[in-house]
């Protein structure tokens, strides 16, 4: 007989795992917005999925790996009638983000990418190396399946990987972010202070991210200090939607063929396009955990000199306690 426990347990995890394919595939067709027809197969310059999918790893664990290839299924019939060789496909794309969940914790990872460590990690294990195995199954089995030929192998997969890629650089570490995300305490001279940054950031990014991207002008690099503004004073809870909203306006010019992605062909767009997804997704990500690790150092260095200056206190009353923090006019 069936416990209740065991019962609850399976509806908990079988709900979960529902609940991962309807994101996954919500944001599958939001990505297949922006596909492009690049050498007679669809590839799309950012897969939002790939992000979710490791997202979801790294919150829910290893088995919840069924959403996300139930995910993968339900998207692969929105492009077309499912074949035996899309199996390959669905295949590789469940397990990509899970090779990258796994490399990921191998290495210590901390979902809270407060390490420069971290950041790096992110990048080379969880987008660049785990993504390989998506999009080379995925391109060969277009190979072997005829829907592309042999000479196009090589600007279809790395289209693919560059996609799968950024969904992981893009998408993932606003995920891990903005939960954590606290808002100043209301209390001193520094929340409106606080607030009001906020607020010119958020202007400056609508108004300045819109104007180099889809300018006739090579202005592009102008999103750059915007970048490096939300890192410094807001680390990745500023930073990695900015760089979110730059990716996405930049696709949207590119597909579109309008300011600086006009009168170019598709590769010189594709490559123009991914220079700048992975430039500003750098950017934004190492920056932010750099400042983020270098604040908590400190904060560790602090509390450590009060604690050491308690101590002395406590064997030498008022001799140093009253010393830290240091007198500022000294």
């Amino acid at each position: 007989m069936v416990r209740p426990e065991e019962i609850r347990r399976l509806s908990v995890a079988a709900l979960r795992i529902l609940v991962v394919a309807g994101v996954y595939y919500a944001a599958g067709v939001l990505g297949l917005r922006l596909q492009v027809d690049f050498e007679g197969a669809v590839v799309t310059p950012l897969w939002p999925p790939t992000g979710i999918a490791l997202c979801a790893l790294l919150y829910l664990g290893i088995g919840i790996w069924p959403g996300i290839a139930l995910g993968v299924l339900l998207v692969v019939v929105t492009i077309s009638s499912i074949r035996v060789a899309d199996l390959g496909i669905i295949g590789g794309n469940t397990l990509a983000p899970l090779c990258s969940y796994l490399m990921l914790r191998r290495v210590g990872f901390r979902t809270e990418l407060n390490r420069l460590r971290d950041g790096v990690a992110l990048v080379f294990l969880g987008a660049l190396g785990g993504m390989l195995i998506s999009s080379t199954i995925g391109t060969w089995v277009l190979v072997f399946s005829g829907r592309l030929q042999l000479g196009g192998f090589w600007s279809v997969w790395s289209a693919w990987w560059t996609g799968d890629a950024m969904g992981v650089l893009v998408v993932t570490p606003v995920l891990l972010v903005l939960p954590r995300v606290r808002l100043p305490r209301r209390d001193t001279y520094r929340w409106a202070a606080r607030w009001a940054e906020a607020a010119a950031l958020v202007l400056m990014a609508g108004v300045l991210t819109p104007v180099a991207t889809r300018t006739p002008l090579s202005l592009l690099f102008l999103v750059f200090p915007l970048l490096v503004w939300a890192a410094l004073r807001f680390q990745l809870a500023g930073s990695a939607p900015c760089t979110l909203l730059v990716s996405v306006l930049a696709i949207d010019a590119a597909t579109d063929r309008i300011g600086p992605f006009a009168h170019h062909n598709l590769i010189e767009v594709m490559v123009t396009l991914q220079l700048l997804n992975g430039s500003a997704a750098l950017t934004g990500l190492l920056l932010g955990a750099i400042v983020t690790e270098q604040r908590n150092i400190r904060k560790k260095i602090e509390q450590v000199c009060m604690d050491l200056a308690d101590v002395v206190d406590h064997l030498a009353p008022g001799k140093s306690a009253n010393q830290w923090p240091p007198d500022q006019g000294r």
